[in-house]
């Protein structure tokens, strides 16, 4: 996944520690938010979300939509700031490549939005379906998820997903050194 050059966001300052904005850019971002609500609900409905993200990412209509319901808490057919503010740390995150940081940082979160029906563990489907999130992909997440399942029930609970999270951000820490 990828923003597009010259849409708002790639004018943001993200710490890519901690994978949040400043408090400004939240500020900004939150402007940003009311601009799109047309509507004065303080939410986003899907026909929104959809041309936002159609004109700020390379996704195609059916990752928008799935993105949409993950993001859809309570099936309201709405998404409201705190959602939106998670998206939009979410594609930062990938447009800096620190997505196993902010996978590693907000794993709770993400954890709970990979869990798309609310069983409070994440299936291989789920894993595989929201994997271009955060630029996971093919045979590689097949693997990465099936190393993590230590119950072996082919579902990966909170402990064994915050194992997955550890286990990432040593990954990237050994890729950053074998780059230097």
């Amino acid at each position: 996944m990828k923003l597009k050059k010259g849409a708002l966001l790639n004018y943001l300052d993200f710490d890519s520690v901690y994978c949040l904005l400043s408090l400004r850019n939240a500020k900004i971002l939150s402007d940003y938010f009311k601009l799109l609500d047309v509507h004065n609900r303080n939410t986003l409905n899907d026909i929104q979300f959809y041309h936002f993200m159609h004109h700020v990412t390379d996704l195609k209509k059916k990752e928008i939509m799935m993105t949409f319901d993950m993001l859809d808490w309570n099936a309201s057919g709405e998404i409201a700031f705190e959602q939106f503010y998670m998206l939009v740390c979410i594609l930062l995150c990938s447009e800096y490549h620190v997505e196993k940081n902010f996978i590693f940082r907000h794993s709770r979160p993400v954890f709970e939005l990979l869990d798309m029906d609310g069983g409070r563990t994440i299936s291989p489907a789920e894993f595989q379906a929201s994997g271009f999130l955060f630029n996971l992909k093919g045979h590689a997440l097949d693997k990465i998820f099936y190393e993590f399942d230590v119950s072996g029930d082919e579902h990966l609970n909170y402990k064994e997903f915050k194992m997955f999270t550890m286990a990432c951000i040593d990954m990237q820490e050994e890729t950053k050194k074998m780059q230097k």
